[in-house]
């Protein structure tokens, strides 16, 4: 059976290191992104050199302060966060076989059967991947190279930040035994407290119990226990160009309660995804918008429409649809736009002369996009 190589990629700090790109005066001194400490603003982001003073994410503002009043309070440019990450992960499809994006700061990338192209030494590629993206983004990151993805994102957490670490195959339980259960994805709060309880606190505690007992414990999560405590996950990623959707969300360092801000940073969203929609040579004929308040309650909203794949067109729907979801002076956390129920972009020129015309066009902006970046032009506006 062939061996798996998957690598864990996780910015560190992304939000704040983004800032630092923007801001050079902020490097080396601790700072959080986030709402105001003046209202309900919560860290979204620590730099380590605050993280020392006990400030972490989902921390309010003002408690952050109280515990370093040094701290320097960004209060965080979204567009460029998804603009850099997009590049980044554009970079990486370019010089790595597959590409998994997860979130805005982390990815999996798989390595298998590429061994001799990287000179057999992939846990030493790793270590160039991560100066290259330092060197050409400026981006600090810590990449974990294992068996599978469960192992590789666990791994990364461990050498945190700017850290690379590979796990070879077969001590996948040996290097998790000595860490405590929390690590384990789904290991929260509670679960971690039930543990504890009974005496189980390190993963090698797991590790001796048997399935039934974990099974009689958590039911159908028991299994999950069993498998993962031994270091066995899935080392399947998912591409993009298999994907039934195509969607992108933003999430915001503090709430915005103000419709015509969430239409400019919707705008951007659908840029976006209309430029990847094309670039698969698709239209869409589902629009779906999502928004989640500042309670994390989420709302959604879809139209079926004829297919489309133009930027003005899927931004009007969208438009439409934000405003029969928002609600006035109720604070938005995040918002995002959905593709979907996609047919092949077939233009038939006889019966649409003027089509010819928008198709170059929309080909000429993705490619100054690609080239010089999302935000270098836009079609419409708000």
């Amino acid at each position: 059976m062939e061996k798996k190589f998957i690598a864990h990629l996780d910015l560190d700090c992304f939000f704040v290191s983004v800032e630092r790109i923007n801001d050079p005066s902020l490097v080396g001194k601790p700072v959080v992104v986030g709402g105001s400490a003046f209202g309900r603003g919560v860290v979204a982001s620590a730099s380590y050199e605050a993280r020392k003073f006990g400030v972490r994410s989902a921390m309010p503002t003002a408690q952050a302060l109280r515990l370093c009043p040094n701290c320097i309070v960004v209060s965080g440019h979204h567009r460029d966060y998804s603009t850099c990450s997009r590049r980044l992960h554009k970079r990486l499809t370019e010089i790595t076989p597959v590409v998994e994006q997860t979130s805005i700061d982390e990815m999996y990338l798989d390595f298998t059967g590429c061994e001799k192209l990287y000179g057999n030494d992939l846990p030493g590629y790793i270590k160039k991947l991560q100066a290259a993206i330092k060197k050409e983004f400026n981006l600090p990151c810590t990449i974990a190279l294992a068996s599978n993805k469960l192992v590789a994102k666990i791994a990364a957490n461990t050498v945190k930040p700017e850290g690379t670490i590979f796990i070879p195959h077969g001590t996948e339980e040996k290097f998790l035994s000595t860490l405590p259960v929390e690590v384990i994805p789904g290991v929260g709060k509670i679960t971690d407290a039930f543990l504890t309880k009974r005496g189980i606190k390190l993963v090698s505690d797991l590790q001796k119990l048997e399935l039934k007992t974990l099974s009689n414990m958590f039911g159908m999560n028991g299994k999950w226990l069993y498998e993962a405590s031994r270091g066995r996950g899935s080392a399947s990623l998912h591409m993009e160009h298999t994907a039934k959707s195509i969607s992108r969300e933003a999430t915001f360092a503090s709430d915005i309660s103000n419709i015509t801000e969430l239409e400019k940073i919707l705008i951007d969203l659908v840029a976006d995804v209309c430029s990847t929609l094309r670039s698969k040579f698709f239209k869409a004929k589902t629009i779906q918008l999502k928004l989640r308040n500042s309670k994390f309650q989420t709302s959604f909203r879809r139209q079926t429409v004829k297919p489309m794949n133009y930027d003005p067109d899927i931004f009007n729907i969208a438009k439409l649809l934000l405003q029969k979801i928002y609600i006035e002076k109720n604070p938005v956390r995040l918002i995002g736009v959905g593709l979907s129920n996609f047919v092949e972009d077939v233009t038939e020129d006889e019966l649409f002369p003027d089509s010819d015309k928008r198709e170059n066009v929309l080909k000429a902006v993705d490619r100054l996009r690609k080239k010089y970046g999302d935000d270098l032009i836009k079609i419409g506006s708000v």
